[in-house]
């Protein structure tokens, strides 16, 4: 009976199969080791299989240190003072202060006088001796004086200067009052409601301030006039003292 393949194999292997095998085995570890050979030494067999290597090393760039915080620090000078010294403030000048009122134009006296309006003197001057006032009944003083003149004529500043006051006095009536500068004062009472002038105004002599009015009630039975007062220094003076003596 013929024995089967396996066992037939088995037998060979006992005997000469391995020899073979390990020719087999001898001869891959040989080629392996050509190749291994031929990979390692490029074409010429004859060529060493280990060579000089080379190996260049790149330094690698050095970091310079951080700034420390002291180094870029400015430095004070010793002898500068830490506290700044403060500037002198100058003072301000008197003419600096702004007013609290508007104060009027400065006027310089004028040497020229004229009449407000023209007509004979019905009641002088007559701050010392009292003369009786057919309007009130008594008798009383008298600080200006009342010149004749019709109703609407119009009355003239007796000089040049600056209006510092309209009234509308209980017994005196519509009253305009002008400074002349360096103590001078004129008032005018007994004038139309509505004056020409304001409060401010600076006219000079001869100049429309107002009409003859019929406002004074400690006067109406008087003639149609004007009541004209001057004070030098806050005391009542003689307008006749000053007014030109030709009308």
């Amino acid at each position: 009976m013929k024995k089967p393949w396996t066992d037939r194999f088995s037998d060979f292997m006992a005997g000469k199969g391995f020899y073979i095998v390990l020719f087999l085995c001898v001869a891959a570890i040989g080629i392996s080791g050509y190749y291994l050979f031929s990979t390692l030494g490029g074409d010429d067999p004859a060529a060493p299989v280990g060579g000089t290597a080379q190996v260049t090393v790149t330094p690698s760039p050095s970091v310079s240190p951080s700034p420390t915080v002291d180094a870029v620090k400015p430095t004070i000078p010793a002898t500068a003072s830490s506290t700044p010294t403060p500037s002198a403030t100058p003072a301000p000048s008197a003419s600096a202060a702004p007013s609290s009122s508007p104060k009027p134009s400065e006027v310089v006296t004028s040497s020229v006088y004229t009449w407000p309006v023209k007509g004979a003197v019905l009641n002088a001057f007559s701050p010392d001796q009292q003369v009786f006032s057919p309007t009130m009944g008594d008798w009383r003083t008298h600080e200006g004086v009342d010149i004749a003149a019709d109703l609407g004529i119009q009355v003239k500043a007796a000089a040049g200067g600056t209006v510092t006051a309209i009234e509308q006095d209980y017994f005196m009536g519509t009253t305009v009052t002008i400074d002349h500068g360096n103590g001078m004062v004129s008032v005018y009472s007994n004038l139309a409601e509505l004056p020409t002038v304001e409060v401010g105004d600076v006219v000079t002599t001869g100049d429309i301030i107002g009409s003859v009015g019929s406002t004074a009630k400690s006067e109406s039975l008087t003639a149609s006039h004007l009541h004209l007062e001057m004070l030098k220094d806050g005391a009542y003076v003689d307008p006749l003292d000053y007014l030109p003596d030709v009308k």
